[in-house]
């Protein structure tokens, strides 16, 4: 019986640990950041491309008054504690994932570490292939969606 653990915990500390990438073209960013968490928080690397053209669900309106409120908030003592919201497309979906791990402990650093976001697609993971993430386009299940692009701009975010 004890030995029948060993091997079972032999077996799990064995985990293949794998690189994942996931094309973020046209796919909701909570649905895709939870698979990557989930992925990440399993011990593998996770390389998200094409965030700019990730999608938000909901009102235009709704989606902008949210993120420009958590842009603004500042604290009345220091402002330099304030939480920090980035406006560039590939750190907006990397903080949105940041939010789904335990990032304060052990566990949720090693796996944030592990986590790649990446505006277009780089030449680097060309040959690579792509995980499926969602069967359905997400355009034709939602009315109102706002692109992360779109957002970020309207943030703040000047491409350069």
């Amino acid at each position: 019986m004890n030995s029948n653990k060993n091997e079972i915990s032999r077996s799990l500390q064995k985990r293949i640990i794998m690189d994942y990438v996931i094309d973020g073209s046209n796919k909701v960013v909570g649905r895709v950041a939870s698979v990557a968490a989930k992925l990440l928080l399993q011990s593998n690397n996770v390389s998200i491309v094409n965030a700019e053209s990730m999608i938000i669900t909901g009102h235009e309106k709704d989606i902008m008054e949210k993120y420009k409120r958590l842009i603004e908030l500042k604290d009345k003592a220091n402002p330099e504690h304030s939480p920090y919201w980035p406006r560039r497309p590939d750190m907006f979906v990397k903080r949105i994932i940041r939010g789904m791990l335990p990032y304060k402990k052990p566990s949720g650093k090693s796996a944030f570490k592990r986590l790649r976001v990446y505006v277009g697609y780089p030449e680097e993971l060309k040959n690579t292939k792509v995980m499926k993430t969602e069967a359905k386009d997400p355009r034709e299940i939602f009315e109102r969606f706002v692109y992360i692009k779109d957002l970020t701009s309207k943030l703040g975010y000047r491409v350069r």
